[in-house]
């Protein structure tokens, strides 16, 4: 399932990998893709959208509705 966030926060390669990481602690299969400028992380995965959001904002990251 493709399902897509805007997040806040992330200004860097590092932040990219934390939260590809967080990602992938819940679905080591998940494939991530995240565009740094508009904030976005597309995430193709099979775990419910709210558990992918909680995962990323662990990582001290905000999730826009």
């Amino acid at each position: 399932m493709n399902q897509t966030f805007t997040v806040t926060g992330m200004t860097c390669g590092h932040c990219e990998k934390a939260v590809t990481r967080a990602i992938r602690q819940l679905d080591p299969q998940a494939e991530v893709k995240i565009d740094l400028p508009s904030g976005k992380v597309e995430v193709q995965s099979q775990q419910p959208r709210d558990a992918l959001a909680r995962a990323i904002a662990a990582e001290g990251y905000g999730i826009k509705a």
